[in-house]
């Protein structure tokens, strides 16, 4: 049978001014594709990361309530 049967993996948070890890889902999509049969190759964390700070939203003065 022809089709799909081993995979790299690249497991991407949002980075940047957000979250550096990977949420909850990344976990369970992962272990779905194991248990579906699949054999996973390399799994890669492909987040971006500034090389420099970036500016987070809010403005000089920050959120206010």
């Amino acid at each position: 049978e022809l089709g799909i049967t081993a995979l790299h993996v690249k497991i991407r948070a949002t980075g940047g001014n957000g979250t550096k890890t990977p949420g909850p889902g990344a976990q369970s999509a992962l272990r779905a594709l194991a248990r579906s049969g699949m054999k996973i190759g390399r799994i890669e964390d492909v987040t971006p990361t500034p090389s420099d700070s970036t500016r987070r939203k809010g403005g000089r003065r920050g959120r206010r309530l």
